[in-house]
């Protein structure tokens, strides 16, 4: 298989964790006689220092010429401190997401066994807790129309009929391949646009009659995720309770670090870390890598190279059970690898 891969640092901790993924990808290439090849570009505040664009016209090209996008992060703090900046980083994650079609964010929660004392809830909540959280990706809030001055501002969170029934057809059939359960999270009994989602979930049940449906409120859901984790299976969602509830889903597994996403749709599908760009640890070999490598995983799944993913996931593994591990997520007293440690590790695993 050949690979054409466009690859997007971003900022902060986003350069450091893209190496050791694009190390990764190679090793697994190699082993398995792939080829691959890689062609980086330019988004986020990084983008906007050099061409004052954070989703430039020719990384736009770039990525819609690729077979897939490995993406790490971006954001920056002279940003985010700034309310009156009329251009920002995260504008270049959502018009990416846009340009390229990408409706649905498949974000897997799951705990790894050597870690759950490092979940803030009790071991017996967590482990085995394993499921996916399908976010819309290109409506809502984040994209309806905007407006603010100095005494009113508001946001639209506008849905459309086949917005809502294309990622719940997603979410229908990743519920099929596993335990045939969905949760469609909404707020049906304050908001009209989660009423049609509510609706439309309720049309299009009857069409999986082997997947057992149920209907929770944003708020309620949020609290049993964390009295009983393990409850879901497939969670669909809209953008903005997407977003909220798959930071949250992360703290389960004990890091931010650990959760990898893909982000797929009508275009080039992106491979990304849930977390941020961690601008404070940027260059201080710190950064977990595992998300970024286990999107590796995904990526390769998701061609249906199943041995590759499932290598890569065996490595990551390997390391956790050998404490090969960033300092956030290490045993007290033990050693404290660094980014490029951790990813080098996993490519010798790889390569033996």
């Amino acid at each position: 298989m050949k690979l054409n891969i466009a690859v997007l640092p971003g900022d902060g901790i986003g350069p450091e964790i893209a190496a050791q993924g694009v190390e990764v990808m190679s090793a697994v290439c190699k082993k398995f006689g792939h080829e691959v090849r890689y062609e980086y570009a330019l988004c986020g505040a990084d983008a906007i220092d050099k061409v004052g664009d954070p989703f430039p016209e020719e990384t736009y090209e770039i990525c819609k010429g690729a077979d897939a996008v490995l993406f790490s992060a971006v954001g920056d703090p002279k940003f985010d401190n700034d309310p009156t900046a009329k251009v920002r980083p995260e504008q270049g994650l959502l018009a990416m997401r846009k340009k390229l079609g990408l409706f649905a964010n498949i974000r897997p929660v799951q705990t790894f066994k050597c870690l759950l004392h490092k979940s803030p809830l009790r071991a017996d909540l967590v482990d085995g807790a394993d499921f996916l959280c399908i976010r819309e990706l290109t409506g809502g809030m984040y994209f309806g129309e905007k407006y603010q001055d100095n005494d009113k501002a508001y946001d639209t969170n506008m849905y459309t009929r086949p917005e809502i029934e294309r990622i719940l057809k997603v979410g229908f059939e990743y519920a099929m391949k596993r335990k045939k359960h969905l949760t469609l999270v909404d707020k049906a009994n304050v908001l009209a646009s989660s009423r049609l989602w509510r609706q439309i979930a309720q049309e299009m049940a009857p069409s999986y009659p082997e997947v057992q449906t149920d209907y929770m409120y944003v708020d309620n859901a949020a609290m049993r995720m964390i009295q009983e984790p393990k409850f879901f299976d497939v969670m669909v969602t809209e953008n903005t309770f997407g977003d909220i509830l798959t930071d949250e889903g992360s703290c389960i597994s004990g890091s931010m670090g650990l959760l990898p996403s893909a982000s797929t749709g009508e275009s080039t599908p992106v491979f990304e870390p849930i977390h941020g760009s961690w601008p404070q640890a940027k260059g201080l070999n710190i950064a977990n890598p595992l998300a970024q490598i286990l999107s590796v995983a995904m990526l390769f799944e998701y061609f249906g190279c199943k041995a590759e993913g499932a290598l890569i996931r065996e490595a990551v593994d390997a390391s956790l059970d050998a404490n090969v591990r960033t300092p956030e997520i290490q045993m007290e007293g033990g050693v404290k690898y660094g980014t490029k440690e951790v990813g080098t590790w996993i490519v010798n695993y790889i390569n033996n």
